[in-house]
């Protein structure tokens, strides 16, 4: 690697078949066996998928995994709002063998840290839930996410969630 390409980056692979949005810059990279690349980039990570490569934003980065030569990422989705609270639900965790990973692993770890500004664990008596309040990649402000444990009473989670969120929301004195 030059030194210009270690200063500002790698590149996007020549043959990489997904479209990144205008200023959107490739800081590591990582080929995946069987094909297709992890790409991290400031808005979020590339994985290859059905039907072609596609970003998940670090907000939705649920759980990031490294061992053994093996990269695994548990996604997480909007399942519902709460006022201005939005409750995540894990998707199920996908595996990337990675031959050469870099500093993928790093810089992947290195965003998801960097995109939670607060997180608090609530326990209740039939379950709980992890507040976590996260920077969205190419948006000002933060939002409160919110994944409750499986068990635990949603109706209960978003009352809980919809007042946490106005509270934040209104200025800090």
């Amino acid at each position: 690697m030059g030194w210009l390409s270690h200063l500002l980056g790698d590149r996007v692979p020549a043959d990489f078949e997904g479209t990144l949005d205008d200023g959107e810059h490739v800081v590591g990279s990582a080929p995946v066996e069987g094909g297709g690349y992890l790409l991290v980039t400031q808005l979020g990570l590339w994985v290859p998928a059905d039907g072609g490569p596609r970003r998940v934003g670090w907000h939705l980065v649920g759980k990031a995994a490294w061992s053994a030569g093996v990269f695994t990422l548990t996604e997480s989705e909007e399942a519902a709002v709460a006022g201005k609270a939005v409750l995540l639900a894990d998707k199920s965790p996908v595996r990337f063998k990675l031959a050469r990973p870099g500093k993928v692993p790093f810089l992947v770890r290195q965003r998801v840290d960097g995109s939670v500004r607060e997180r608090h664990r609530k326990d209740l008596g039939t379950g709980g839930a992890w507040f976590v309040e996260r920077k969205v990649p190419g948006r000002d402000g933060t939002v409160l996410q919110v994944r409750p444990d499986p068990g635990t009473d949603l109706d209960l989670i978003k009352a809980i969630a919809e007042e946490a969120a106005e509270k934040l929301a209104k200025p800090r004195g």
